[in-house]
C-alpha cells in the first residue's frame, strides 16, 4: 500500500462448507494514480489521474443528477480529491451546467471536499444568470461568508460580471454593495466596467459614480473601456470639471491611446451647451488633429453653440469649414443659421441660405418662413416681405399670429392701408382673432399723426364688422380735435358716449381748451356742439354760468360753489385744477372778470391751489402763480391784491414786502398789466416784489381801487386793452392755451 495508507480489518475467505480457507487484511479505498488497479497484461498499474477525472465526468454526464449519480459516485473504488474534482469540472462541457452542478453538489457533502476559488469560478462562469441566478447568488454568499473572502477573488468577480453582463441590475448592484461594505478590494477592472456599463445604460449615472469612486478607493486601475464609459457619463451629468480631469488623465496614460470619436463628440456637445465655447472649440480642433472624422452632429453642435451665444461670425466660419469638408448640414442647423442671420439683420445672407436650404431638399418650417417675413417686415422691405408671405401661403404653410402682426405693422407704418386691409381679412380667414390687431393698427395711424388714414381705417373696421375699444376711439377723437377735423370728431364722441363710456373732466376740459384757441365762428359753433354731446356736468355748469340770475335763480358765487361741492376731489383734484386754469383763460378772453374772480375764489376755498397765497405776518406776503395759466394768473393777481389791499387799509396790517412769484413765463404778462397802473413792483428773474409801504400808497390811488374792485367801464379801458394784447385769438401757441406742467403730469 502507499505510504500512510493503512489496511483496515481482517477478511476471512471461506469455502462452500464454511471452513476458513485463508485470512488477509481487509479492503481500503484505492488511491488513483498510486494503487495498481489496472492490469496491463500480467502487470498491474495505477489508474492515471486524467482517466480518473474523465471517469468522474462520464458518470456525471451519464446520470446527470439525482440518486443514481450519487450511488454511482459513491461506488467508485477510489475516492476523488479536490484536485481531481477540479480536473473533472474543467472537462465537462460548458454548454450544459447541470452535470457540473450535480457533481459539485455531491462533492460538497463528502468529507474530503475543500472549497476553492478555482472550482467556484468555473461554476460561476458556466452558469447563465437568466436561468441560474439563485445558484450564482448561492455561490456569491458561500464565497463572501468564507472566513477569508479575499481568497475567492475570481469567484466574486465572475458572479458580479455575469449578473452585470446579462442585465440583472438589482442583484449585481446588491453584490457590489455587499463587497464594498465588507471591505473587499479585489474587484477587477473588467467587472467594474460591466457594472458601469449596465448602470449607465439604465440611466443611473449617480450609482455608476459610486462604482467609479470605489475603483479609486480600491486602487483598481482604469483602462480605456473605463475612460470611455466614465468621461461621457460625468460630462452628461453636469460634472464637467471632473470629466475634463479624467479626460486629461486618459490622454496622459501610456497604452490607452486617443479617445474615441464618441468621447470627443460628447465632450464637444456638453461643453458647447454649457457655454464653455472656448473649451468646446479646443476639443473640436483636437478631435480633428487626432485624425477622427468630425461627424455632422458634432459640427452642428458647435455651430449651434456659437450662434446661440451671439458669435455669429465664428459660427458662420465653422459653417463654411463644415461645407468644405463635405458634410451636409441638417435640417435643424439650416433653420437655425437662416433665422440667426435674419434676426441679426443680415437679410441677404439669410436669403441665400434659405435658397440653399430649398435646393438641398429641405422644406422650410413655418418658424423659418415667419422669421424671414418678420425680419424683412421690421426692416421695412415691403416687396420682399410680401413675396415671402405669398411664398409661405403657396407652400401650404399657415402664417402664425406673430407673422401677421409683423406684416400688418409694417404695412401700417408704410401707410399701405388697402394692402393692410387685405392681409387683415386673410388673417381673419386663417382663424385668428383680428379685433386687437386692427385696433393696434388704428393706434399706429393715430400716433403717427395720420388722422385721415386713421379715419379711413376706422370706416374699414366698421364695414368689416370689427369693433375697437373706447380708449382708441378717445385717442382718435383727440387727434381729430387737434387737427381741426371737428365734423369727424363729433361722431366719434357720440360713439364714445353711446358705448357707455364716461366723458371725464380731463376730456371735457381739453375740448374747452380747443374752444379757447378757436379762430372762426363756424369752428366755435362746431366745438360748442361737441361740448354739448359730451353730456358732462361741467357743460351744464358752463351754460348756467353764462345765463342771468333770473334763469339761474341764484347768485353766481352760490352757483359756482354748488358746482365745486359736487367734485370728487380725491379722484379728480388734478382734473379740477386743469379745468379751472382753462376756464379762467376762457372767461378772461370773454371779458367775464367778475365770473372769473368767483371761479378763482371758490377754487381757492376748496384748496385746489393750497400754497398759492402765503401770509407771513408782518414780514412778507406772497402769491405763487407759477403753475397757473395766463388767465388764472391775472385773475388770481387781481383777486389777491384786492385781499392784500383790504387787509392793509381796513386792518392796518402792513408787511415789509409783497412778492408775486411768477416764474420766467408769466413774469412779463403780469408785469405789463401792473405797469399800466404805475405799480411799485420791481421785476427780477422770477419774482415781482415791492416794499409794503409803497404798495400801501399805491392801493390808495383811484385807478388802482377801480382796477381791483373790477369796476371796468368798457373795453377801451387800459386793462381790457392789455388783456386783448395778452390774449390774441390768433395765437394758439400762447401760454393761456398750454396745459400747465403740473396738470399735464397728472393727466
Amino acid at each position: 500500500p502507499p505510504p500512510g495508507v493503512e489496511w483496515i480489518d481482517t477478511v476471512d475467505y471461506l469455502d462452500e462448507t464454511g471452513e476458513v480457507l485463508s485470512s488477509a487484511p481487509g479492503a481500503r479505498p484505492a488511491v488513483p494514480g498510486a494503487d495498481p488497479t489496472i492490469l496491463s497484461g500480467s502487470s498491474a498499474h495505477p489508474l492515471p489521474r486524467p482517466a480518473a477525472a474523465a471517469r468522474l465526468a462520464a458518470l456525471a454526464l451519464r446520470n446527470r443528477s439525482g440518486p443514481s449519480l450519487s450511488a454511482a459516485l459513491s461506488a467508485l473504488p477510489s475516492q476523488p480529491d479536490p484536485a481531481l474534482l477540479l480536473l473533472a469540472a474543467n472537462s465537462l462541457p460548458a454548454s450544459d451546467p447541470t452535470p457540473l452542478l450535480s457533481l459539485v453538489g455531491w462533492a460538497r457533502h463528502q468529507p474530503w471536499f475543500v472549497p476553492s476559488d478555482d472550482l467556484s469560478s468555473i461554476v460561476a462562469a458556466r452558469l447563465s444568470p437568466a436561468t441560474h441566478s439563485s445558484d450564482l447568488m448561492s455561490l456569491f454568499d458561500d464565497a463572501l461568508l468564507h472566513p477569508e473572502p479575499a481568497s475567492f477573488p475570481k469567484t466574486l468577480n465572475a458572479v458580479v460580471s455575469a449578473l452585470s453582463t446579462h442585465g440583472l441590475l438589482e442583484p449585481a448592484f446588491y453584490c457590489f454593495k455587499r463587497l464594498r461594505d465588507a471591505g473587499f478590494h479585489g474587484l477587477q477592472t473588467s467587472t467594474c466596467n460591466a457594472l458601469l456599463s449596465l448602470l449607465l445604460a439604465r440611466g443611473l449615472a449617480f450609482k455608476a459614480f459610486e462604482v467609479l469612486d470605489e475603483m479609486s478607493v480600491a486602487g483598481c486601475e482604469l483602462d480605456k473601456g473605463t475612460y470611455e464609459l466614465a468621461v461621457p457619463a460625468l460630462a452628461r451629468a453636469g460634472r464637467i470639471d471632473a470629466s475634463r480631469k479624467l479626460f486629461d488623465e486618459m490622454r496622459q496614460r501610456d497604452g490607452v491611446g486617443p479617445a474615441s470619436p464618441g468621447v470627443y463628440s460628447t465632450m464637444v456637445d456638453v461643453l458647447s451647451k454649457s457655454g464653455r465655447l472656448d473649451a468646446a472649440m479646443g476639443m473640436y480642433r483636437e478631435m480633428v488633429a487626432v485624425g477622427h472624422r468630425v461627424s455632422t452632429a458634432v459640427s452642428t453642435t458647435m455651430v449651434e453653440g456659437l450662434v446661440k451665444a451671439g458669435k455669429l461670425d465664428a459660427g458662420m466660419e465653422l459653417w463654411e469649414e463644415m461645407r468644405r469638408g463635405g458634410l451636409r448640414p441638417s435640417f435643424g442647423l439650416y433653420t437655425m443659421v437662416v433665422e440667426a442671420n435674419a434676426r441679426s439683420g443680415r437679410l441677404d445672407v439669410a436669403a441665400k441660405l434659405f435658397g440653399d436650404m430649398e435646393k438641398s431638399g429641405f422644406f422650410p418650417t413655418p418658424a423659418t418662413y415667419a422669421c424671414l417675413v418678420e425680419m424683412h417686415a421690421s426692416a421695412g422691405n415691403v416687396n420682399v416681405a410680401m413675396r415671402m408671405y405669398h411664398s409661405m401661403a403657396n407652400a401650404g404653410t399657415r402664417p402664425g399670429l406673430s407673422t401677421f402682426t409683423a406684416l400688418l405693422t409694417m404695412l401700417a407704418n408704410k401707410k399701405l392701408l388697402d394692402l393692410a386691409a387685405k392681409v387683415l381679412l386673410e388673417m381673419k380667414a386663417s382663424g385668428f382673432p383680428i379685433e386687437v390687431t386692427a385696433s393696434d393698427l388704428l393706434m399706429i395711424y393715430i400716433k403717427d399723426g395720420s388722422t385721415e388714414l386713421a379715419l379711413r381705417w376706422l370706416r374699414f373696421m366698421g364695414s368689416a364688422g370689427i369693433r375697437t375699444n373706447n380708449f382708441i376711439i378717445r385717442q382718435l377723437f383727440e387727434s381729430c380735435m387737434k387737427m381741426g377735423l371737428y365734423d369727424s370728431a363729433r361722431p366719434l364722441l357720440e360713439t364714445y358716449v353711446g358705448a357707455a363710456a364716461k366723458v371725464d373732466m380731463i376730456l371735457y376740459t381739453s375740448i374747452l381748451a380747443h374752444l379757447v384757441r378757436c379762430q372762426d365762428e363756424d369752428s366755435e359753433r362746431a366745438i360748442m356742439n361737441i361740448l354739448s354731446v359730451s353730456r358732462h356736468k361741467a357743460h351744464d355748469f358752463m351754460c348756467g354760468l353764462f345765463t342771468g340770475p333770473e334763469q339761474r335763480k341764484k347768485p353766481v358765487l352760490s352757483f359756482v360753489r354748488e358746482f365745486f361741492q359736487g367734485i370728487d376731489y380725491e379722484n379728480e383734484e388734478s382734473a379740477a385744477r386743469y379745468f379751472v386754469n382753462v376756464l379762467l383763460n376762457y372767461l378772461v378772453l370773454m371779458g367775464q372778470m367778475n365770473r372769473a374772480r368767483c371761479i378763482w375764489k371758490v377754487a381757492y376755498e376748496n384748496k385746489l391751489f393750497p400754497k398759492a397765497i402765503v401770509f407771513d405776518q408782518h414780514i412778507a406776503w406772497s402769491l405763487d402763480i407759477r403753475n397757473l395759466s395766463v388767465g388764472a394768473a391775472l385773475v388770481s393777481t387781481v383777486h389777491t391784491l384786492h385781499r392784500f389791499r383790504k387787509r392793509m387799509l381796513y386792518y392796518g396790517v402792513v408787511p415789509r414786502r409783497i412778492k408775486l412769484v411768477t416764474g420766467p413765463t408769466l413774469k412779463m404778462v403780469v408785469a405789463q398789466v401792473l405797469a399800466s397802473l404805475e405799480s411799485p413792483f420791481e421785476v427780477s428773474k422770477v419774482v415781482l416784489r415791492a416794499p409794503g409801504d409803497s404798495v400801501l400808497e399805491w392801493f390808495k390811488k383811484p385807478i388802482v381801487q377801480q382796477f381791483l374792485l373790477n369796476e371796468i367801464p368798457s373795453k377801451s379801458d387800459v386793462l381790457m386793452h392789455k388783456l386783448n394784447v395778452m390774449f390774441p385769438s390768433s395765437a394758439p401757441e400762447a401760454r393761456s392755451l398750454a396745459l400747465p406742467r403740473s396738470l399735464g403730469m397728472s393727466r
